[in-house]
């Protein structure tokens, strides 16, 4: 496949986990093939403490679902999945029907109280994949914060984010997603939560930091230019390739 379209999903989690699934489903079979779709934080069940052994042993089903309908797309989100009695939030991206790459989170929120019900995964497992020809990079939702994991991700073409963002910080959610692109370089694709609680700022950002926000959409699609990259890089050159 070929990726021609980019894609951020700005979605609403209730406590029904099988309406969540069927809904994201329905989402995923409207967009267009050669894809590239960023969905939310955990957007199948939410950070459902109280139910926490139920949402995991959900992840079999979501991944066996979402690859059956990933055909000729790549879709990339987190659930909540245990391993070895641990539980994790894992990111997972699916690309023409494959699990292709999965880690967990390694920064967890401690003002969400993350760590007393997540392990943290390991942040040497953040590094830049290539899917379809296109170098991608993944952080997860507070992973945003730290400098350190930017580097990481130097020398992607998109930068994927998906994020359960508290409304309280909206703007740095903003500023953060939109500063990633231009010092990057890159496109920018952070998908975050729809519920009350959340910054409902998804949005692709351009190499260049023009940004779109996704609004009262729920699914906005912009054509991926990879000249665009190369270009920005180009005109201000600072040994990004």
């Amino acid at each position: 496949m070929q990726v021609k379209n980019l894609v951020t999903l700005s979605l609403k989690t209730s406590p029904d986990y099988q309406k969540n699934l069927e809904g994201f489903l329905q989402q995923l079979d409207s967009i267009e093939d050669n894809s590239l779709i960023v969905a939310p934080e955990v957007c199948l069940t939410g950070f459902d403490y109280e139910n926490l052994d139920q949402a995991t042993t959900m992840a079999s089903e979501f991944t066996t679902k979402i690859l059956q309908h990933s055909n000729n797309k790549i879709v990339i989100l987190t659930m909540l999945e245990k391993k070895s009695e641990q539980v994790f939030n894992m990111a997972k991206v699916f690309a023409d029907g494959k699990l292709v790459h999965q880690r967990a989170k390694a920064k967890l929120f401690k003002l969400g109280d993350e760590h007393k019900y997540m392990q943290e995964g390991d942040e040497n497992e953040i590094k830049i994949i290539e899917i379809a020809g296109v170098k991608i990079a993944l952080l997860i939702c507070f992973e945003l914060r730290f400098k350190e994991l930017w580097q990481k991700c130097e020398g992607a073409d998109i930068v994927a984010i998906p994020a359960w963002w508290g409304k309280a910080r909206s703007e740095h959610f903003r500023s953060l997603t939109q500063t990633l692109a231009i010092i990057n370089q890159c496109y920018v694709l952070a998908s975050d939560s729809a519920n009350d609680e959340c910054s409902i700022l998804s949005g692709i950002i351009t190499p260049q930091g023009i940004e779109s926000r996704n609004g009262n959409n729920p699914c906005l699609v912009q054509e991926y230019r990879e000249k665009e990259i190369a270009t920005m890089r180009r005109y201000l050159d600072i040994g990004i390739k």
